[in-house]
């Protein structure tokens, strides 16, 4: 068992206000299996893994612990057109 990667799955699907079941859902495992990962009943597979990490925008590194930290916060600019995009990115190097 790797340790804390339990503790870091439920804090990211908390940050992100997701049930057991969404996750599973997104990443092809049933509810019961996220909820072993959370307890550190299981490991995910190396796929698993980085599945969950897209889903919580994170690295793999962070939940198995290698970053103390997450080191960059990522923004899901998906639903922006480019022009939005532009404009918010302006805006963020204009508040540094």
């Amino acid at each position: 068992m790797i340790y804390g990667l339990g503790k870091r799955l439920q804090e990211q699907r908390m940050l992100k206000n997701l049930s057991q079941k969404e996750v599973a859902a997104s990443v092809g495992v049933s509810a019961s299996i996220i909820s072993n990962y959370e307890s550190s009943e299981r490991t995910p597979s190396v796929e698993i893994l980085m599945a969950l990490a897209r889903l919580y925008h994170c690295s793999t590194d962070y939940l198995l612990g290698f970053e103390k930290e997450e080191k960059e916060k990522f923004l899901d600019v998906s639903m922006l057109n480019n022009e939005q995009r532009k404009l918010l990115q302006h805006f963020l190097i204009s508040i540094k």
